[in-house]
């Protein structure tokens, strides 16, 4: 049986420092700032690992609403993206490759659930 695990996810907020807070006093939870992302800051955390999975908070501004996604490890970010779509889903960012060499990209299920796919620098 082929499987494809579920091994990141993100917090997308406006109060990245109460969410800090709240999940490393619920969870223990420690966080890395990473630097900014798209203009604002993102903290990592290794979740529980090992049993847990990785994951991080990204500081959104705007007035954006908070979100929460799972990202989905892949082989072949563009390639997942076109079976997606022939499956009835639709691919709200395209596949992108961050300065650190991680692809990734953020779709939409038939029934319209977000989720996200990635593929870790090197993978390719």
């Amino acid at each position: 049986m082929n499987s494809t695990p579920v091994t990141w996810f993100e917090i997308g907020t406006d109060r990245p420092d109460e969410a800090q807070g709240f999940y490393a006093e619920l969870f223990g939870w420690t966080f890395t700032e990473e630097g900014t992302a798209e203009g604002g800051s993102y903290r990592t955390t290794g979740a529980g690992e090992p049993a847990g999975i990785g994951g991080g908070i990204r500081a959104i501004t705007g007035g954006a609403p908070g979100y929460t996604i799972l990202y989905a490890e892949v082989t072949d970010v563009a390639q997942t993206c076109r079976r997606a779509e022939a499956a009835g889903g639709t691919v709200l960012t395209p596949p992108r490759t961050t300065p650190g060499g991680l692809t990734l990209a953020q779709l939409r299920d038939p029934v319209g659930n977000h989720f996200g796919i990635f593929s870790p620098a090197g993978s390719a």
